[in-house]
């Protein structure tokens, strides 16, 4: 038997000929024919421009794929106009001797480009984002599936920290590789905060100043480094500077004057404004349920009510996410950014500002609210529930005792709830339902909350992020394989129903497009190979796109945890590492198996996600200080000295009570010192305040002393990695040689022949064993839309 080889394929543009949804047959045949209209055109443009593009029925009726290769001469010709641009821009270009290799990732990125970039830039202009090609869905490169076995099988538990940068650059691109090399960096970094976190959790006190001092160093250590390494890496990859060669945006409108571009950005900020105030606001009124309300709550179904904060984050968070993500979007593309990567790095910036207010309020609110404070909220969230003095009769009233359980229960045994807004009293019911009693309200509190809210979003949310990146989608799979293994079986053998189609008792389908009906002149011409090779394409298809933000944002995220918080679990630098070692596989199994194959892009840095770690290190400088001076035990001697001392004072004393207090209730201490709460008294109000307002002093002094060893590191790193790089000086020194040769005339070859690495194995396609290329369905399948209205 001959093994039949599959059609050689580049792209494939998915081409949406119908909407989704149902439509009058009047307007369904105008979609028919403008849609046969703008096919052909997409045809002619693509065959006029030297590609060969042919039409394949999709998943569903209306559903089109087109797929493109482009001729080993056209390539040949895109590659020499790429090179000559890189040199005539400054971006780093090695001579030619005989050949030059070509990858995969290249190739597709090259096609990619010349068939979406603007014709003013020397491209086609196909582009979803092209109003003339409205009905373009989306364009995409098949998987090599070979090359993905292999790959994700190398992953082994000796080398699960290495990545073989060449192989993921050769066919993903750099964009991919730098990330890849980003997340291995990190994860071998983060060794040194894992074994910081053991020492410190088993042989230091809580909020250990020297574990703090250690991190921030850390942390500055990281991120200086890596700016450096992008850079080498960037060398190395022949790719600095590449913004200086990057196509327009196909939505971009010249004319617009710079300081109009800035006033639009600028206006994004009343809006991220705005919708950070909705977002606090949301996550202040849950962790005060969750903080508070739960711990009163003694009745039936107390497990339930304990979820209910998270059933609230669940239903309110998300809608607001989306809808600033809908509004940022529209923002973004109002500013009017003439390139991708300043597109990709505004909106990236809006999004992760409102991600890690989501991430990090919560424990903020925690230890500067609920730990200084924690008694005072609990006695007014009880006299919110249960009453006030002031309020006597109507609605208010009996809604508190709805919620106190008291109208069934009058007469019986009463306990005072204390309204501290206006320090006055009241007699209520005792319920079994709610603990109302004012006098155990330290009982109430939880000094463990903080440790316990950084177990929850270092371990418990990472798992979860890998079941929901890696698990569920297989689940998600088998349930719509399912889905349309039972909708097939009402079908008749010659008919087959598209996805979303539901079939009726009569036999009808409704909802979603219209069955098509697949007759004997519509199977596919090339056997049973082109059916299994379609089949494959259209599952791919299916697929949602990988999209590199959500990578980036895990990471950083994670990366502010264990910089910003992890002085309270020193742990969580070790749940990070062994997380990231998992992350790595999971990551590249995800992008092979869950998702499209992403399209390759030049670039040389990670972009705004080096400013987001730059900040976090900043950041985490001063929360670091704050938490120690507040929370560290090994400050308590000090005071404990003054309050031994015959002639201290009673603010002295009471100062001493509330750094206890601080201290246990951070549970940094045993809970037995439990000391003054802030809100207790007028003189412990003032002297948490007090310490409170000295924190912030002491954060600020942090910040200034993290500016001057960031320099002073930043320096010295610079001159080990960069300056002194053996690396760097010979890569400088062959680009110099280039250019002199050129000035000289010596016949210096910056393109040549263009040896093309396409499969796995590296051996190069052209035969079309099934016909592949001959004909083409699109035409006669938008038609058939005409003839099913």
């Amino acid at each position: 038997m001959v093994n039949v080889r599959m059609p050689d394929v580049d792209l494939v543009i998915a081409f949406r000929a119908t909407k989704k949804t149902s439509l009058s047959k009047q307007q369904t045949r105008e979609d028919a024919r403008k849609a046969e209209q703008q096919y052909k055109r997409l045809i002619e443009t693509l065959s006029y421009a030297g590609l060969k593009a042919v039409g394949r029925r999709g998943e569903s009726l209306g559903h089109l794929l087109v797929f493109v290769t482009c001729p080993p001469k056209h390539v040949e010709e895109l590659v020499k106009r790429e090179r000559h641009s890189d040199f005539l821009s400054g971006l780093p270009v090695t001579p030619v001797a005989n050949s030059i290799p070509l990858s995969a990732a290249d190739r597709l990125r090259l096609v990619h480009s010349y068939i979406s970039s603007s014709p003013a830039d020397g491209g086609l202009g196909i582009s979803p984002d092209a109003p003339e090609w409205d009905l373009v869905e989306f364009i995409f490169p098949l998987h090599d599936r070979e090359f993905n076995e292999h790959w994700i099988r190398a992953w082994k538990l000796r080398n699960i920290a290495s990545v073989q940068l060449e192989r993921i650059r050769d066919q993903f691109g750099d964009s991919l590789a730098l990330y890849f090399a980003f997340l291995a960096s990190y994860t071998q970094f983060l060794a040194v905060p894992a074994l910081l976190g053991l020492l410190a959790h088993f042989l230091l006190p809580p909020y250990a100043p020297i574990y703090s001092i250690l991190l921030s160093l850390w942390s500055i250590v990281f991120v200086e480094w890596w700016r450096i390494h992008e850079r080498k890496l960037s060398l190395r990859f022949g790719t600095r500077g590449s913004f200086k060669v990057e196509k327009r945006r196909a939505q971009y409108k010249p004319g617009l004057s710079w300081w109009v571009k800035e006033l639009r950005v600028l206006a994004s900020v009343p809006v991220i404004v705005f919708f950070a105030g909705i977002l606090s606001a949301i996550l202040t009124g849950i962790f005060v349920f969750e903080a508070f309300v739960t711990e009163l709550y003694q009745g039936p179904g107390k497990q339930l009510i304990t979820f209910s904060p998270t059933l609230l984050f669940v239903i309110f968070v998300p809608r607001v996410l989306a809808v600033y993500h809908a509004i940022a979007v529209r923002l973004t593309n109002w500013e009017n950014h003439a390139h991708k990567s300043t597109y990709s790095a505004s909106l990236t910036l809006k999004t992760f500002a409102l991600s890690s207010i989501v991430a990090y309020l919560g424990l903020g609110l925690s230890a500067f609210v609920y730990v200084p404070f924690g008694e005072g909220v609990m006695k007014w969230v009880q006299a919110w529930l249960f009453g006030s003095a002031t309020t006597r009769n109507g609605f208010a009233a009996t809604i508190r005792d709805m919620l106190n359980g008291t109208v069934a229960t009058a007469g019986k045994e009463s306990a005072v709830v204390v309204d501290t807004l206006s320090s006055a009293s009241e007699k209520v019911t005792q319920s079994a339902f709610w603990n109302a009693n004012p006098t155990a309200v330290q009982t109430k509190l939880n000094p463990g909350r903080l440790r316990e809210q950084m177990f929850a979003y270092t371990v418990t949310g990472q798992v979860s992020n890998t079941f929901m990146e890696v698990g569920l989608p297989f689940i998600l799979r088998r349930i719509d394989a399912f889905r349309k293994k039972r909708n097939s079986k009402a079908v008749p053998l010659h008919s087959a129903v598209a996805p979303g189609s539901s079939t009726s008792d009569n036999g009808s389908v409704s909802g979603g497009p219209k069955k098509r009906v697949v007759f004997e002149d519509e199977k596919e011409r090339g056997g049973m190979e082109e059916r299994a090779f379609l089949d494959s394409v259209r599952q791919e298809a299916a697929l949602p796109e990988y999209d590199l933000f959500e990578d980036y944002n895990e990471m950083v995220i994670q990366f502010g945890y264990v910089v910003l918080w992890s002085t309270i679990w020193p742990l969580a630098g070790v749940m990070a590492f062994l997380n990231n070692l998992l992350e790595l596989r999971s990551d590249a199994f995800k992008m092979t198996v869950h998702n499209r194959r992403p399209i390759p892009a030049r670039t040389d840095t990670i972009g705004p996600w080096l400013d987001a770690l730059t900040f976090l290190t900043w950041l985490g400088a001063l929360t670091n200080s704050a938490l120690v001076y507040l929370f560290s035990p090994e400050l308590l001697p000090r005071a404990a000295t003054t309050l031994a001392n015959a002639t201290a004072s009673a603010s002295d004393n009471i100062t001493l009570l509330v750094e206890e207090h601080l201290a246990s209730a951070s549970g940094a201490v045993p809970s037995a010192d439990w000391g003054v709460d802030g809100a207790s008294s007028s003189s412990a109000l003032s002297a948490t305040k007090e310490l409170l307002l000295k924190a912030i002093l002491v954060s600020l002094v942090a910040s200034h002393g993290f500016l001057l060893v960031r320099l002073f590191i930043r320096h010295i790193v610079e001159k080990m990695f960069w300056r002194g790089s053996g690396e760097v000086a010979e890569r400088e020194r062959t680009d110099r040689d280039v250019k002199l040769q050129f000035l000289k005339g010596s016949g210096l070859k910056l393109s040549g022949e263009v040896v093309i690495e396409r499969d796995f194995d590296g051996t190069e396609v052209e035969k079309d064993d099934m016909g592949f290329w001959d004909h083409d369905e699109g035409v006669e399948e938008i038609q058939r839309i005409s003839k099913e209205a």
